[in-house]
């Protein structure tokens, strides 16, 4: 989701070398970051003069079941590419999540203490403490994310719409947990800026404002023009059997660091959504 956005920021202005596990696009090489020996020796044949790490395993029930993978992919990896960042002091740009958080707040900016509940926000947690290490690290802590569109979107937006697209007219849709949708093209326009300007450190990458899931839903059918689809709030209880990883009950965040640089880019989530919409083809 969030390598097609930086993929089609970055290219134009640098050689970029993307890779996957799964390769689903003409411009994607194979790299399987969980293995040590292959991420040495990718470094030295490429030599990259700044490394943004996307892979991570985010189905958190998956985490939850698979410990081990979830560990090495979120936060073995990133220990991986020390070697050739501490020789040549490469900024190096790390992903990490709102669900580091316990939710006990309402609202979460850079400088409050994470305290994962899941398997997932754990390993994640770990490789944001990993990438610290390096002097020219950029931490982004991503919320909801919505990007990729119709093939590549995993996330909630698409499973929603993939209900409607099914024949649903009405969703059940959870109100009890809070978040900030996290847009993946203004995020990756973030990451370009930070790195352009050699700003380093933690950063929240999110939109503005926040709300629920059934919130969110609910203005989604308004984008698509779907009044004809009821958003039905329900709580976590509703999904337990298939959501079944300890979620915080507010994943809120506000970007302040960004704010006090004034390089806010992100907008609000209505705004991100609504162009969201109407940026696919959904086949509605």
């Amino acid at each position: 989701m969030l390598g097609e956005g930086v993929y089609k920021r970055f290219t134009g202005n640098a050689n970029v070398f993307a890779t996957d596990i799964d390769l689903n696009e003409a411009w994607l090489t194979h790299l399987d970051v969980r293995d040590k020996a292959q991420v040495e020796q990718y470094l030295e044949e490429i030599r990259p003069d700044y490394i943004v790490h996307l892979a991570a395993l985010t189905d958190m029930e998956y985490c939850e079941t698979h410990p081990d993978d979830a560990e090495a992919t979120n936060a073995d990896s990133v220990a991986y590419f020390a070697p050739y960042v501490e020789t040549h002091g490469t900024p190096f740009v790390y992903i990490c999540t709102a669900g580091i958080f316990d939710g006990k707040k309402d609202v979460y900016d850079e400088d409050d203490e994470p305290h994962p509940l899941s398997v997932y926000g754990k390993t994640k947690y770990g490789g944001e403490i990993n990438v610290k290490k390096y002097p020219k690290h950029v931490v982004a802590r991503a919320g909801w994310m919505m990007g990729g569109g119709p093939i590549k979107d995993k996330k909630f937006i698409n499973k929603i719409i993939k209900q409607v697209r099914s024949g649903a007219k009405e969703l059940f849709v959870v109100d009890d947990k809070l978040g900030t949708p996290c847009y993946t093209y203004d995020l990756a326009n973030i990451l370009y800026t930070l790195l352009d300007q050699e700003q380093y450190g933690v950063f929240h990458g999110v939109c503005e404002g926040g709300g629920s899931r059934a919130e969110i839903a609910r203005f989604l059918m308004e984008s698509l023009g779907r009044k004809d689809v009821t958003v039905t709030e329900v709580g976590s209880d509703y999904f337990k059997s298939t959501y079944f990883a300890p979620r915080p009950r507010s994943e809120k965040m506000v970007n302040r660091h960004l704010h006090d640089l004034g390089l806010n880019l992100t907008r609000d989530w209505h705004d991100a959504v609504e162009d969201y919409a109407h940026k696919f083809d959904w086949g509605l």
